[in-house]
């Protein structure tokens, strides 16, 4: 479908065979991405991965991305985070549990598990508000998250850009901007001191931030790694949307089984046939949980975190099916409607995990039925962090707990809200019931 939002060209792809062939054919000019004022203020200029036009830099980028901190061994390195968090999490659930009926909102406690996980990864601690409200950090990810999606006058009628100066939008993005600067100046600061420190032991490399000063430091980089695109590496592309995304779907997928009690119970008696009587969840235990790994498919399939993937943008004038698609085109891939198209799944609109069993089709396929981790050039890289951290949660979780909803509930409320992902209008209230192996 092709429309025009303001003065911006814009097309909607809302079937896998065009997908597939935008993939296999056109790729390289539909990689770029539409430059936005939000973007061009928080972002340097458009210069983080997830934004950046495609290019050698976002080439470069993207590969020190998947090579340096995305890699298998480098998400395997931070099992001991996972492990950590999610001690602490089933710990605050035992607590909250101990009073009769007790009801939890684990919208909130899962938001906030995500966020420490991420953090530590990411940044090196978790950065909890001493008084248990959110966090520094996490206030200004949630604004860079609302200001991103905000709408903005110029970006659909360049010559009205000045209303965007005038109704205070751009100086918002521009405090914004200082905010997150000097955060992230302070926070390269420290990493700087602690590996100065005669007592620092840099046999292993302990977060993302760690990770990129030795790139930038060794200097055996085939670009110059500046101060802005380190902290540009982790600050939006890794931090932001990586709690964003994983928080989304956790909740998604605890309300679905909560909705679906059958599910639940089948899942449940995999994870605790699997886990046995050990004192805990085993990493590799997760290997043998292949009814677990389809409830989070379909999860994915029903709410994609981000329903109609990043925008893209042509970067020259393409014949497709015999019609001219314009150079500067924004390209929505509409992952929602492909996920949910009757003509590729049976019962669309319902949650059946069943349909995967004996089923090729998974979430790095190519086949392009099911894509809430993009696809092509643009794909995103972090498949691998945010499937380890969704599975080993939501698997302790079940193991530990049985839950259901509070009394005289029948129904959730499912709603959503659209904001850089689209998540419950609602959050999880629940019961839940300590479990003895």
């Amino acid at each position: 479908m092709f429309l025009n939002l303001g003065q911006v060209p814009t097309l909607v792809v809302s079937s896998p065979d065009l997908v597939t062939e935008i993939v296999n054919t056109h790729d390289v000019v539909f990689s770029s991405r539409p430059k936005t004022t939000a973007t061009e203020i928080l972002f340097y200029g458009n210069n983080n991965i997830g934004f950046a036009p495609y290019g050698e830099y976002w080439r470069q980028a993207r590969r020190i991305c998947v090579t340096e901190l995305l890699s298998l061994k480098r998400v395997q390195s931070f099992q001991f985070v996972r492990e950590e968090e999610v001690e602490v999490l089933v710990d605050r659930v035992r607590k909250a549990s101990l009073g009769e009926e007790t009801t939890i909102n684990l919208s909130q406690m899962l938001i906030e598990a995500s966020n420490n996980i991420m953090s530590r990864c990411i940044l090196g601690q978790s950065y909890k508000a001493e008084d248990g409200s959110i966090s520094k950090v996490g206030e200004l990810s949630k604004r860079l998250s609302e200001e991103l999606m905000a709408f903005c006058v110029g970006d659909f009628f360049p010559s009205l850009k000045w209303v965007d100066v005038l109704r205070g939008f751009v100086a918002r993005l521009r405090s914004t901007f200082r905010e997150l600067d000097a955060f992230n100046n302070r926070l390269v600061q420290e990493h700087k001191t602690m590996k100065s420190s005669p007592n620092y032991d840099g046999s292993e490399m302990k977060d993302f931030v760690e990770v990129l000063l030795r790139l930038q430091e060794d200097g055996k980089l085939d670009f110059e790694l500046t101060q802005d695109q380190l902290k540009l590496s982790y600050r939006h592309d890794m931090f932001t949307a990586g709690i964003e995304t994983s928080s989304t779907v956790l909740e998604w997928l605890m309300a679905e089984l909560l909705q679906h009690p059958r599910v639940m119970k089948k899942a449940q008696e995999e994870i605790r046939r699997v886990v046995g009587e050990k004192a805990k969840l085993d990493v590799n235990d997760l290997n043998q949980m292949q009814y677990l790994k389809n409830v989070v498919k379909e999860t994915m399939r029903l709410h994609s975190p981000l329903p109609l993937l990043a925008p893209r943008e042509t970067t020259a004038r393409v014949q497709m099916r015999g019609y001219d698609i314009p150079a500067k085109t924004m390209v929505l891939i509409n992952a929602w409607a492909i996920q949910r198209h009757p003509d590729l799944w049976e019962r669309p609109e319902e949650f059946v995990p069943e349909r995967f069993e004996n089923n090729l089709i998974d979430l790095s396929s190519q086949d392009f039925q099911l894509l809430p981790f993009g696809v092509g050039r643009r794909r995103c890289p972090g498949l691998a962090f945010g499937i380890a951290s969704v599975e080993y949660l939501v698997a302790s979780l079940l193991y530990w707990f049985d839950w259901k909803l509070p009394h005289g509930v029948e129904n959730m409320d499912m709603s959503e809200v659209y904001g850089i992902t689209v998540h419950k209008k609602f959050p999880i209230h629940v019961v839940p019931t300590p479990y003895s192996p």
